[in-house]
C-alpha cells in the first residue's frame, strides 16, 4: 500500500506520455507478435485468406497500438509522418515495377517467376511479391492517416499549438 502522501498510479497526471505501465508492458509483449502475424498473413495470402491488404492493416494496427500506448513523442522515434509517406510511395512504386516487368514478359502483371509446385510459398509466382508491395502501401498509408488525424484537434488547432 502506498503512503497517504504518495500517489499509487502515476498515470498521465504526472506528465508521462502514453498510458499506464500495464498497457505499455502488454504492448511491448504483443507488438512483435503482431508484426510477425502481419508478415505471415501477407506472404501466405495466395494460399490462405489474407494477402497484402489484410497484412498491411494488421501491421498498421500494431504501430497504432504503440502510438496509443507510449504516446506520440516515443513513437516518432520509430516512425515519423514523412517516413510513412516514403514507405507508401515505395510500396506503390514496387507494385508498379512488378507490373511493368510483367508487361516486358508478355502482358501487364504477367507472371515472370517459375512455378515451384502446389501449396508452397513460391507456388504463385509474382503474387507473393505483389502482396508484399500492397502490404507495405496499405500499412504505411493507414499509419500515415492515423498520425495525421492524431495531430489535429477540433476547431483547427493542432495538438502542438494547444499545449503552448
Amino acid at each position: 500500500m502506498a503512503a497517504p502522501h504518495e500517489q499509487a498510479d502515476p498515470g498521465p497526471r504526472t506528465g508521462q506520455a502514453g498510458m499506464s505501465l500495464i498497457v505499455k508492458e502488454v504492448t511491448r509483449l504483443v507488438a512483435g507478435f503482431i508484426a510477425v502475424y502481419s508478415v505471415y498473413i501477407t506472404l501466405y495470402g495466395h494460399l490462405t485468406p489474407g494477402g497484402g491488404f489484410a497484412g498491411g492493416v494488421i501491421l498498421a494496427c500494431g504501430f497504432i497500438l504503440i502510438v496509443l500506448a507510449f504516446g506520440k513523442d516515443f513513437s516518432e522515434q520509430m516512425v515519423t509522418a514523412p517516413a510513412t509517406k516514403l514507405w507508401d510511395t515505395f510500396g506503390a512504386t514496387l507494385f508498379l515495377l512488378l507490373a511493368i516487368v510483367g508487361y516486358q514478359a508478355g502482358s501487364f502483371f504477367a507472371n515472370f517467376l517459375p512455378h515451384a509446385g502446389n501449396f508452397r510459398l513460391l507456388s504463385a509466382g509474382t503474387m507473393p511479391l505483389l502482396n508484399v508491395a500492397i502490404g507495405i502501401k496499405v500499412g504505411a498509408c493507414l499509419l500515415g492517416v492515423f498520425l495525421a488525424l492524431s495531430v489535429f484537434r477540433p476547431g483547427g488547432v493542432s495538438a502542438d499549438e494547444e499545449s503552448e
